[in-house]
């Protein structure tokens, strides 16, 4: 029987990721095929599948990538082929979306479909710009009109005198191009000219810009500051509480760019707390673990764990591999037998602690050296045999310090760390035409990658201000044998401590 195709119209939200229904995301996670819009924050991209067809159907107000009337064929031509297609709207596919007439095509030829709403920009930009559309005893109604209209045409679908006398909040989306003429339309049509106007463009999101004036004066605000869309443009006394309410665009860290460079696996707790503090995160990722090239030695140390005395964790990334493959061969976490474990890293012992493991030593610095220092101080090593699962190209310093003590070391490859050269969401493409204020490193292997990745000398030469932050000695070294200067590297050498290194850096009086 052959599948038949379904289409999900998906509101993605505003631009704020996280602000993605959980419907929503579960469009993103199932679908074959995902065709996204240019105000669709592209981080959303990452929650695909890895063989799923992306395509960009963006248009603005000058540029279409493909017409509507080409997106309508291709959802049906998708649906048609048996496949699953999400399309992805920004704010909500039915508030000036477009998305009734994707609908009606779907149905004329037959196919089903899904309407999952999406927060709209209409109401999330001015909240995020701290301004409430309605306010008991300011304003108890809004309303929403597009300002893609020219309100001069002798036929307009927007009744422009109706919206001057509104007694609410108006939200104009769409109509940063034409500001100029809907204000002294307003105004013609009996508005005051004192009327609190704000625009928030790229609301919710780390590029929040948002101006403020009135109608009288809003255009040539707008000038001032080379202010383009896409922005969503509020009218009425609500804008007068953006003073006292003003939140998102308080935030330590609003407006700073900041590159991850972590892998995709791992780069979410990093991004996610730089996204708390207001950056504009560019997630970059330089590297992706795979399996290593053979699995014939790990698993042959997996099958021979009676013969040794320590498992010598270095990263949560050996701890994964290690016990993906453990349990292949064991059903029980008591069959490890009375080994001991040392480990590197919080997140290292946290992964262990997930399994209910104890961890036997630990140093206080998250160091090579210092692991060292503490085997020396309180283990007697001599002929004691120890398994290091670890990347492929890892560091030797530790096994050969190991052997120095007299231990027995097997250095097992339990993972690789390869480039990762994809692009998807087309972060690494912003960075090369916007720069950044930081770029951070969170081991060797992100160094060595993002150089290959990215000319670093001509990037700097546009965008001198950028500066690199790393998350330990090991990684500032390789920084500084790429020819980069550490601006700063973290006191404690984890997620947190490379947050707590990036605050101290950019908010330094």
């Amino acid at each position: 029987m052959t599948k038949k195709g379904k289409v999900y119209l998906v509101g993605a939200g505003p631009g704020d990721a996280g602000l993605i229904t959980v419907r929503g995301l579960e469009c993103i996670q199932l679908a074959e095929v995902i065709v996204y819009d240019n105000l669709v924050n592209s981080s959303l991209l990452k929650h695909a599948r890895h063989d799923a067809e992306i395509i960009f159907g963006g248009k603005t107000s000058k540029q279409h990538t493909l017409t509507q009337d080409e997106i309508n064929a291709l959802l049906v031509e998708k649906a048609r082929e048996g496949k699953t297609v999400t399309r992805l709207k920004g704010g909500d596919p039915f508030v000036f979306g477009r998305g009734g007439e994707e609908a009606e095509e779907l149905r004329k030829a037959g196919f089903n479909f899904e309407i999952v709403p999406g927060i709209s920009s209409s109401i999330a930009a001015p909240a995020y710009a701290g301004i409430p559309v309605t306010h008991r005893g300011v304003a108890t109604a809004f309303m929403v009109v597009t300002g893609h209209e020219d309100p001069t045409k002798e036929k307009t679908q927007v009744d422009w005198a109706g919206v001057a006398k509104f007694f609410g909040t108006r939200v104009i989306l769409m109509g940063v191009e034409r500001i100029g003429t809907i204000a002294e339309e307003l105004m013609r049509h009996g508005a005051s000219p004192e009327t609190p106007v704000a625009m928030v463009r790229w609301g919710t999101t780390g590029r929040q810009q948002t101006i403020q004036g009135t109608l009288a004066t809003i255009a040539e605000v707008a000038s001032r500051a080379d202010f383009k869309p896409p922005a969503v443009t509020v009218v009425g006394e609500v804008v007068r509480l953006r003073e006292n309410l003003n939140w998102f665009e308080q935030r330590p860290l609003f407006s700073r760019r900041i590159v991850v460079t972590r892998s995709r696996e791992q780069a979410s707790e990093l991004v996610r707390q730089l996204g708390e503090l207001g950056a504009d995160v560019l997630e970059i990722p330089t590297i992706r673990i795979k399996p290593p090239q053979s699995l014939a030695p790990l698993r042959e140390a997996v099958g021979g764990l009676g013969e040794y005395d320590w498992l010598v964790f270095t990263s949560p990334n050996g701890v994964d591999a290690f016990f993906r493959e453990f349990f292949v061969h064991h059903k029980d976490i008591r069959e490890m037998g009375p080994l001991k474990i040392a480990a590197i890293g919080a997140v290292t012992s946290q992964k262990l602690a997930e399994l209910h493991l104890e961890v036997d030593l630990q140093p206080m610095e998250f160091t090579t050296e210092a692991l060292l220092a503490e085997f020396k101080k309180s283990v007697s090593c001599e002929n004691l045999k120890m398994l290091m699962p670890r990347a492929d190209l890892a560091d030797q310093r530790l096994a050969r310090g190991l052997e120095d003590l007299g231990a027995i070391v097997d250095d097992v490859d339990a993972y690789q760390t390869v480039p990762d050269t994809e692009d998807r969401n087309g972060h690494r493409a912003r960075l090369l035409s916007e720069g950044a204020d930081i770029v951070t490193f969170t081991s060797s292997s992100t160094v060595a990658n993002f150089c290959n990745l990215v000319d670093v000398p001509a990037l700097m030469k546009h965008y001198p201000q950028m500066r690199f932050v790393s998350i330990g000695p090991q990684t500032s070294l390789a920084a500084r044998e790429k020819g980069l200067e550490v601006a700063i590297e973290a006191k404690i050498h984890t997620v947190p401590g490379l947050v707590d290194a990036i605050l101290a850096l950019l908010t330094k009086k």
